[in-house]
């Protein structure tokens, strides 16, 4: 059986966001040339394709991983730069399916998916800005109950970091604005520089014996007991394929690709604003973000810039002007850096699926083709806990959490590649609607 894609245009530089210019280093990895064997081919050489080679590599496995651009083109170099808690949204509504037993094991897991990435960093020295600290922002006075709530909750899973409620009077703790109702402080999530952290994990997969090729896309997918992976000037044989694409998929696999909607996000940065003047703004050097379906999220950069993420696009349409898009939306919560210069802005695909919890498993027809993808903006933890998951189902491991997030199923968004990105967007403003007027 084969698969064929149509490979669309795209320039194979990175984007020009603050990450790409404050790169601390370079790989420069050759194009796939000739055929090569191995145990696993992986084939996205963003967070989920580095983290399952890795994990595979730890376990004895050969690997390769085959990249359309470069290492952290998509996602994983481009997003908020936010670590925090949680995978899913709403996990109680598998309990049908998994069980209360296998909900509380998603909670789990999604306060785990954050120690993967504090242990990646710690085993591998990387140097990726990594600042823990982070507020939930209450837009209204209901929000202070929900995030009572799930305060509770985590301390009854057994949450090891500080949490810690604030009241409207108390946010000048953490920012400088009069926009919310109060918030809470989570000492076990935080922020980082994504680019840096996909690179510092290339270098750790390539250390382990990972043979990584950029500027490699692939052509044509013949399925069988071995895969043969193809692309313009080489092929890769394994017994074992795992397709890490997420919001790129691009048509490599219709049915995995109809499960998940690219959606665009956008952020811009600010020039750098001193010591003093960024201390204002975010007085204990956070991730912040708010509760809104359309979601503002921010931080500081290490020389002080204020990063300003959200306007997450349904449409499939980016903004003209990135620039101009977002700037109104940062002089809203801090209307005093109306002076202040934008040096970056850009934009890239986050992967939704319907039920918001991110698809993990292997492809029915095909059970030596694994797949994850669909993180709904929390990317940075979820990947990592996938690459595991994945590394472990592959190697044989019984009862995990792989197990867990295969039983789920995900629905096939209607409409088809064309209609997808519109009918969500009607949805979507169906929900600014609701929370505009105040309904539940």
């Amino acid at each position: 059986m084969n698969a064929r894609l149509n490979q669309p245009v795209h320039s194979d530089q990175h984007a020009a966001s603050y990450y790409a210019a404050t790169v601390n280093r370079q790989l420069a990895q050759p194009p796939l040339a000739g055929e090569v064997v191995a145990d696993v081919c992986v084939v996205g050489g963003g967070f989920s394709g580095l983290n399952t080679a890795i994990e595979l590599a730890r376990k004895g496995f050969s690997v390769v991983v085959l990249e359309a651009h470069l290492i952290g083109w998509g996602a994983s170099g481009r997003n908020g730069g936010q670590l925090i808690r949680g995978v899913g949204h709403g996990v109680e509504q598998f309990e049908n399916v998994i069980g209360a037993d296998g909900v509380r094991q998603l909670k789990l897991m999604g306060l785990e998916a954050v120690e993967l990435v504090r242990q990646r960093v710690e085993d591998f020295a990387i140097d990726c800005d990594l600042t823990w600290g982070y507020c939930d922002l209450a837009n209204k006075p209901s929000h202070l109950k929900d995030f009572a709530e799930d305060k509770a909750e985590l301390e009854s899973l057994g949450y090891r970091h500080e949490l810690r409620l604030l009241q409207p009077e108390q946010m000048h703790q953490v920012v400088g604005s009069e926009r919310y109702h109060g918030g809470m402080i989570d000492m076990g999530s935080g922020h980082l520089h994504p680019l840096n952290l996909a690179l510092g994990e290339a270098a750790a997969a390539l250390s382990l014996g990972v043979q990584l090729f950029e500027h490699s896309p692939v052509t044509r997918i013949d399925y069988g007991t071995e895969v043969k992976v193809h692309t313009a000037r080489g092929a890769v044989r394994a017994k074992t394929l795992v397709l890490a694409c997420n919001a790129y998929l691009n048509g490599l696999d219709p049915t995995l690709g109809g499960k998940v909607l690219p959606a665009g996000s956008y952020v811009i940065a600010t020039e750098p604003l001193g010591e003093e003047r960024a201390r204002k703004l975010i007085p204990q050097n956070m991730a912040l973000c708010d509760q809104r379906v359309t979601v503002d999220y921010y931080r500081l950069s290490a020389d002080k810039r204020l990063l300003f993420g959200g306007a997450c696009h349904y449409s499939g349409r980016d903004p003209v002007d990135i620039a101009a898009y977002m700037r109104p939306k940062m002089l809203q919560v801090f209307p005093d850096l109306a002076d202040v210069r934008i040096d970056f802005q850009w934009g890239g695909m986050i992967g939704i699926g319907a039920n918001r919890l991110p698809q993990i498993g292997r492809l029915k027809d095909q059970p030596n083709v694994y797949h994850a993808q669909a993180y709904a903006g929390h990317g940075v933890n979820a990947t990592h806990l996938a690459g595991k998951l994945l590394a472990e189902a592959i190697a044989g491991q019984q009862g995990g959490g792989f197990d867990l997030f295969a039983k789920v199923q995900h629905m096939t968004f209607p409409g088809g590649k064309h209609l997808r990105s519109p009918l969500l967007a009607l949805g979507m403003a169906w929900y600014r609607l609701k929370e505009a007027v105040g309904f539940h």
